[in-house]
């Protein structure tokens, strides 16, 4: 299938390119031989970060703050580009870049708080509770995009993942030990918050996550197709909340999905400096 290059995916590849550092003092937070640096560099990273944000949306405090406090409606894909350039420096970057990304993700959320119009409850973007509930939504979509999609790797290593990816919790505010540090307490954590639902905020976020403006005719088919996909990995109760259908079967199977997933991706790498800062990884991680 022939992929299109697209000017609203040029904020993403630029932030990619400016996050991997040429010249980095250290290895970083996590460094080459961590499972951390393998994972994050997957090709089904889009579909995660889709995953990620509709379980993210459904704690209506966190949803409020993004409502209430972010451009996303008016750049969705600036935001994602801010989201992006934050993982990927936290994840590549050396230590001092990493941290102060990391004291600037702080320093931002000072400003974030109000009240949630649907339950009543005051919020704070400083809430370890919220900031955690950010953390699991991302860190377990990633290790569901990746066992059923990326390449192979065992649960062995995917729980190494979490564990080593509480540091990436740790360093905006949550404490250490309340972070669950295996796949199967993430996911029991996720189910066992009980403040949970799909408030208009969230369903309207998703509404635009799942049709972003801008995009040409080639690549918002992929899109569209990529969003089933993520709708299909969602828990059946994080399904029922937005009032989703279950996909077709055929649509969730390994090898369409894989074909999917390398479209988007050689989409991506035709856009400016990102094989060479894809290279500069691949050359640290053999190094």
């Amino acid at each position: 299938m022939e992929t299109a290059r697209l000017d609203p995916l040029e904020p993403l590849a630029k932030a990619y390119v400016r996050a991997v550092p040429e010249h980095p003092a250290d290895d970083g937070l996590f460094g080459p031989r961590s499972v951390v640096w393998r994972v994050n560099r997957d090709r089904c990273f889009p579909l995660a970060g889709m995953r990620s944000l509709m379980i993210q949306a459904l704690h209506p405090l966190a949803m409020a703050g993004v409502a209430q406090h972010s451009t996303w409606k008016q750049d969705p894909f600036g935001r994602l580009a801010a989201t992006n350039t934050y993982l990927i420096t936290t994840t590549y970057g050396d230590t001092a870049s990493a941290l102060a990304a990391a004291a600037w993700v702080r320093k931002v959320h000072t400003h974030v708080r109000g009240t949630d119009p649907e339950t009543g409850l005051p919020y704070s973007a400083e809430d370890p509770a919220l900031l955690l509930w950010v953390h699991a939504g991302m860190v377990e979509s990633i290790v569901t995009a990746v066992e059923r999609y990326g390449r192979p790797i065992e649960r062995a290593e995917l729980d190494r993942y979490v564990a080593e990816m509480v540091r990436f919790a740790e360093i905006v505010g949550v404490p250490r030990e309340d972070v669950p540090a295996t796949v199967d307490g993430m996911r029991a954590y996720i189910e066992s918050v009980d403040l949970r639902q799909a408030t208009p905020a969230a369903k309207e976020a998703i509404g635009i996550v799942l049709d972003p403006p801008d995009l040409d005719g080639e690549t918002r088919e992929l899109w569209h197709d990529l969003g089933q996909v993520a709708v299909g990995t969602l828990p059946d109760w994080a399904r029922e909340m937005y009032g989703f259908a279950q996909p077709p079967a055929e649509l969730m199977e390994r090898e369409p999905v894989r074909q999917l997933l390398g479209a988007l991706d050689l989409a991506f790498e035709s856009l400016p400096g990102v094989i060479e800062a894809r290279q500069r990884i691949e050359l640290r991680m053999r190094a």
